[in-house]
Protein backbone atom coordinates (compact mmCIF):
# COMPACT_ATOMS: atom_id res chain seq x y z
CA UNK A 1 0.00 0.00 0.00
CA UNK A 2 1.03 3.53 -1.05
CA UNK A 3 1.99 6.23 1.39
CA UNK A 4 -1.38 8.13 -1.13
CA UNK A 5 -3.49 4.97 -0.55
CA UNK A 6 -3.07 5.00 3.40
CA UNK A 7 -4.08 8.73 3.18
CA UNK A 8 -7.32 8.30 1.24
CA UNK A 9 -8.38 5.83 3.64
CA UNK A 10 -7.57 7.52 6.76
CA UNK A 11 -10.54 10.28 7.05
CA UNK A 12 -13.61 7.58 6.85
CA UNK A 13 -12.22 6.17 10.13
CA UNK A 14 -12.01 9.88 12.09
CA UNK A 15 -15.35 10.60 10.69
CA UNK A 16 -16.15 7.18 12.32
CA UNK A 17 -14.85 8.37 15.38
CA UNK A 18 -16.15 11.57 15.64
CA UNK A 19 -19.83 10.02 15.32
CA UNK A 20 -19.32 7.90 18.07
CA UNK A 21 -17.41 10.00 19.82
CA UNK A 22 -20.39 11.43 22.10
CA UNK A 23 -21.08 7.79 23.58
CA UNK A 24 -17.67 7.07 24.10
CA UNK A 25 -17.20 9.95 26.36
CA UNK A 26 -20.55 8.69 28.47
CA UNK A 27 -19.05 5.36 28.58
CA UNK A 28 -15.85 7.12 29.77
CA UNK A 29 -17.57 8.96 31.79
CA UNK A 30 -19.63 6.03 33.82
CA UNK A 31 -16.98 4.17 34.43
CA UNK A 32 -15.32 7.66 36.10
CA UNK A 33 -18.48 7.70 38.38
CA UNK A 34 -18.48 4.46 39.36
CA UNK A 35 -14.65 4.44 40.29
CA UNK A 36 -14.00 7.49 42.01
CA UNK A 37 -18.05 9.05 42.36
CA UNK A 38 -19.43 11.83 41.21
CA UNK A 39 -17.66 14.48 43.07
CA UNK A 40 -14.21 13.27 42.69
CA UNK A 41 -14.53 12.79 38.51
CA UNK A 42 -13.23 15.05 36.75
CA UNK A 43 -14.02 15.79 32.97
CA UNK A 44 -10.19 15.83 32.07
CA UNK A 45 -9.85 12.09 33.23
CA UNK A 46 -12.89 11.14 31.50
CA UNK A 47 -11.33 13.15 28.28
CA UNK A 48 -7.98 11.01 29.07
CA UNK A 49 -10.21 7.18 29.41
CA UNK A 50 -12.21 8.37 26.46
CA UNK A 51 -8.57 8.80 24.45
CA UNK A 52 -9.45 12.54 23.71
CA UNK A 53 -7.99 15.82 24.25
CA UNK A 54 -8.93 17.34 27.15
CA UNK A 55 -10.61 20.11 26.02
CA UNK A 56 -12.41 18.29 23.10
CA UNK A 57 -15.14 16.74 25.79
CA UNK A 58 -16.16 20.67 25.98
CA UNK A 59 -17.63 20.27 22.78
CA UNK A 60 -20.06 17.75 23.60
CA UNK A 61 -20.77 18.63 27.38
CA UNK A 62 -19.86 21.85 29.08
CA UNK A 63 -19.99 20.31 32.85
CA UNK A 64 -20.07 17.39 34.64
CA UNK A 65 -23.77 17.47 35.41
CA UNK A 66 -24.38 17.56 31.69
CA UNK A 67 -22.12 14.60 31.65
CA UNK A 68 -24.14 12.83 33.92
CA UNK A 69 -27.39 14.06 32.41
CA UNK A 70 -26.87 12.45 29.15
CA UNK A 71 -25.38 9.45 31.21
CA UNK A 72 -29.10 9.26 32.43
CA UNK A 73 -30.73 10.00 28.79
CA UNK A 74 -28.50 7.12 26.91
CA UNK A 75 -29.52 4.10 30.08
CA UNK A 76 -32.37 5.29 31.36
CA UNK A 77 -34.66 6.71 28.43
CA UNK A 78 -34.08 3.23 26.33
CA UNK A 79 -35.13 0.99 29.33
CA UNK A 80 -38.28 2.89 30.18
CA UNK A 81 -39.15 3.22 26.57
CA UNK A 82 -38.58 -0.92 26.76
CA UNK A 83 -40.57 -1.35 30.06
CA UNK A 84 -43.29 0.75 29.02
CA UNK A 85 -44.03 -0.62 25.68
CA UNK A 86 -43.95 -3.96 27.43
CA UNK A 87 -46.91 -2.65 29.40
CA UNK A 88 -48.85 -0.97 26.86
CA UNK A 89 -48.79 -4.33 24.48
CA UNK A 90 -48.93 -7.47 26.32
CA UNK A 91 -51.15 -10.22 25.19
CA UNK A 92 -51.05 -12.24 28.83
CA UNK A 93 -52.16 -11.87 32.33
CA UNK A 94 -50.77 -9.03 34.25
CA UNK A 95 -49.47 -11.79 36.83
CA UNK A 96 -47.13 -13.05 33.67
CA UNK A 97 -46.68 -9.44 33.09
CA UNK A 98 -45.05 -8.67 36.55
CA UNK A 99 -43.15 -12.54 36.23
CA UNK A 100 -41.71 -10.76 32.85
CA UNK A 101 -41.32 -6.74 33.85
CA UNK A 102 -39.48 -7.45 37.28
CA UNK A 103 -36.59 -9.24 35.68
CA UNK A 104 -36.20 -6.81 33.31
CA UNK A 105 -35.80 -4.10 35.89
CA UNK A 106 -33.24 -6.56 37.81
CA UNK A 107 -31.12 -6.86 34.10
CA UNK A 108 -31.05 -3.37 33.46
CA UNK A 109 -30.00 -2.45 37.40
CA UNK A 110 -27.63 -5.53 38.05
CA UNK A 111 -26.19 -6.53 34.53
CA UNK A 112 -26.41 -3.26 32.52
CA UNK A 113 -25.07 -1.00 34.98
CA UNK A 114 -28.04 1.29 35.83
CA UNK A 115 -26.86 0.37 39.64
CA UNK A 116 -24.39 3.16 38.98
CA UNK A 117 -25.84 5.41 38.35
CA UNK A 118 -28.70 4.84 41.54
CA UNK A 119 -25.22 4.34 43.91
CA UNK A 120 -24.43 7.81 42.88
CA UNK A 121 -27.52 9.26 43.99
CA UNK A 122 -27.71 7.48 47.24
CA UNK A 123 -24.67 8.07 48.36
CA UNK A 124 -23.51 12.01 46.79
CA UNK A 125 -27.48 13.26 46.29
CA UNK A 126 -27.06 15.15 49.32
CA UNK A 127 -24.16 16.73 48.69
CA UNK A 128 -25.57 17.34 44.75
CA UNK A 129 -29.26 18.35 45.11
CA UNK A 130 -29.08 19.55 41.51
CA UNK A 131 -28.27 15.55 40.53
CA UNK A 132 -30.33 14.51 43.05
CA UNK A 133 -33.42 16.96 41.25
CA UNK A 134 -32.63 15.58 37.71
CA UNK A 135 -32.82 11.68 38.89
CA UNK A 136 -35.80 12.26 40.71
CA UNK A 137 -37.35 13.42 37.23
CA UNK A 138 -35.53 11.56 34.55
CA UNK A 139 -36.02 8.45 36.73
CA UNK A 140 -37.98 8.51 39.83
CA UNK A 141 -40.61 10.14 38.12
CA UNK A 142 -40.55 8.12 35.06
CA UNK A 143 -40.16 5.05 36.86
CA UNK A 144 -43.29 6.06 39.03
CA UNK A 145 -45.31 6.13 35.66
CA UNK A 146 -44.20 2.79 34.34
CA UNK A 147 -45.04 0.92 37.63
CA UNK A 148 -48.70 2.57 37.70
CA UNK A 149 -49.52 2.05 34.65
CA UNK A 150 -49.15 -2.10 35.50
CA UNK A 151 -50.74 -1.29 37.86
CA UNK A 152 -53.76 0.47 36.64
CA UNK A 153 -53.73 -2.45 33.99
CA UNK A 154 -54.12 -5.26 36.10
CA UNK A 155 -57.09 -3.45 38.74
CA UNK A 156 -58.80 -2.20 35.07
CA UNK A 157 -58.87 -6.19 34.24
CA UNK A 158 -59.72 -7.55 37.67
CA UNK A 159 -56.88 -9.28 38.22
CA UNK A 160 -55.44 -6.70 40.77
CA UNK A 161 -57.44 -6.06 43.91
CA UNK A 162 -57.39 -2.43 45.05
CA UNK A 163 -55.15 -1.93 48.61
CA UNK A 164 -52.69 0.37 49.98
CA UNK A 165 -49.86 -1.41 47.26
CA UNK A 166 -52.35 0.01 44.20
CA UNK A 167 -52.52 3.46 45.84
CA UNK A 168 -48.56 3.61 46.14
CA UNK A 169 -47.16 1.41 43.40
CA UNK A 170 -43.89 2.77 44.05
CA UNK A 171 -43.47 0.28 46.73
CA UNK A 172 -43.62 -2.52 43.95
CA UNK A 173 -39.89 -1.57 43.31
CA UNK A 174 -38.39 -0.31 46.88
CA UNK A 175 -36.92 -3.78 47.20
CA UNK A 176 -34.68 -3.72 44.02
CA UNK A 177 -33.54 -0.17 45.17
CA UNK A 178 -33.37 -2.31 49.55
CA UNK A 179 -30.64 -5.07 47.04
CA UNK A 180 -28.76 -2.05 44.97
CA UNK A 181 -28.29 -0.98 49.18
CA UNK A 182 -27.38 -4.19 50.46
CA UNK A 183 -24.72 -4.82 48.14
CA UNK A 184 -23.11 -1.51 48.89
CA UNK A 185 -23.05 -1.93 52.57
CA UNK A 186 -23.87 -5.24 53.64
CA UNK A 187 -22.84 -8.06 50.66
CA UNK A 188 -19.31 -8.35 51.96
CA UNK A 189 -20.31 -9.87 55.18
CA UNK A 190 -23.68 -11.33 53.77
CA UNK A 191 -24.06 -12.00 50.43
CA UNK A 192 -27.08 -11.93 48.96
CA UNK A 193 -28.01 -14.00 45.45
CA UNK A 194 -29.92 -11.67 43.22
CA UNK A 195 -31.82 -14.41 41.23
CA UNK A 196 -33.32 -15.62 44.62
CA UNK A 197 -33.64 -12.23 45.91
CA UNK A 198 -35.58 -11.28 42.71
CA UNK A 199 -37.78 -14.91 43.02
CA UNK A 200 -39.02 -13.93 46.33
CA UNK A 201 -40.00 -10.05 45.07
CA UNK A 202 -41.83 -11.45 42.65
CA UNK A 203 -43.86 -13.51 45.03
CA UNK A 204 -44.05 -10.81 47.52
CA UNK A 205 -46.07 -8.44 45.16
CA UNK A 206 -48.07 -10.91 43.82
CA UNK A 207 -49.15 -11.69 46.84
CA UNK A 208 -49.95 -8.23 47.77
CA UNK A 209 -51.67 -7.33 44.45
CA UNK A 210 -53.51 -10.53 43.05
CA UNK A 211 -57.09 -10.36 43.67
CA UNK A 212 -58.54 -13.31 45.93
CA UNK A 213 -61.99 -15.09 46.02
CA UNK A 214 -64.66 -15.16 49.11
CA UNK A 215 -62.41 -18.17 49.58
CA UNK A 216 -59.40 -16.50 50.29
CA UNK A 217 -57.60 -18.28 47.47
CA UNK A 218 -56.39 -16.30 44.07
CA UNK A 219 -58.75 -15.93 41.54
CA UNK A 220 -57.11 -16.99 38.95
CA UNK A 221 -56.89 -20.26 40.30
CA UNK A 222 -60.45 -20.94 39.54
Amino acid sequence: MTESDSAAESPRPRRRRKEARPGEIIDAGLQEFAENGFAATRLEDVARRAGIAKGTIYRYFASKEDLFEAALSSRITPFFDDVAGLVAAYPGSSEELVRTALPRIYKALFEDGLHVLMRIIITEGGRFPAIAELYHRRVISRGQEVIAALVRRGVERGEFRRSALTELPIVIVAPAVMTIVWKMTFDRFEPIETRRFLAAHVDMVLEGLLAKDKGGTEAADG
